[in-house]
């Protein structure tokens, strides 16, 4: 596992939140993140295609895109050293792993690679501060032809009121915030960039997915 500077005052929050929560993070988010498993049936990624996904957290996602995708190279980092042990345990050899701040990484520092293929941001801009940023590094991590894929919480506006209201308000007690904007500053990255902008959205507009290509 190699590390780069990081946010500490973001890491340590993230530490705390994660030390014992690792344990059963993905039992009991399961019930909630929907679209992780879609994002990665539609990864399309081919044998020796480098994978990143920045925000790794316990390794989850990197396991099950490892079993979709043989013999793709995996790579993720994330800012909690706490979840990296969980990562770390969980997919040993299978994947590069690093510790890293999504708003400032650079890649080639991380794990000696300037392009990646594809990139993942999987219900991690959610629990950024500074997401915008995140979002513009994971662009610039694509090498040519390369696609990011996102997908995150959305507007949520096809829920009932009472119960949009009462799921903002516990996803708040874990330092999550919904980023309704998110096409809106996908979209602007992509003409800034030059990148092909695609955006879909989830049933009730639970969670949205946006992809760029470059």
């Amino acid at each position: 596992m190699t590390g780069t500077a990081v946010s500490h005052d973001h890491a340590a929050l993230m530490d705390k939140v994660y030390r014992g929560q690792r344990h059963i993070y993905d039992f009991t988010r399961k019930y909630y993140l929907f679209g992780r498993d879609r994002l990665i049936r539609e990864l399309d990624a081919a044998p020796g295609m480098g994978v990143l996904e920045v925000g790794c957290g316990t390794g989850r996602n990197l396991e099950r895109i490892a079993r979709a995708w043989p013999d793709v190279q995996c790579h993720g980092f994330d800012i909690s050293g706490e979840m990296l042990k969980s990562a770390g345990a969980r997919l040993g050899n299978e994947a590069r792993l690093a510790l890293g701040d999504a708003t400032r990484f650079d890649s080639n520092a991380l794990f000696g690679r300037s392009g990646f293929d594809r990139v993942v941001l999987s219900y991690t801009l959610s629990m950024i501060p500074g997401w915008q940023d995140a979002l513009e590094r994971a662009a610039a991590a694509l090498a040519p032809g390369g696609v990011l894929n996102v997908v995150d919480f959305g507007d949520l506006a096809g829920l009932p009121s009472p119960l949009r209201a009462g799921l903002r308000a516990w996803l708040a007690k874990f330092h999550v915030s919904p980023r309704p904007d998110l096409p809106a500053v996908a979209a602007q990255l992509a003409e800034d960039n030059g990148l092909r902008f695609e955006c879909r959205r989830g049933p009730l507009g639970y969670y949205q997915m946006v992809r760029l290509t470059r």
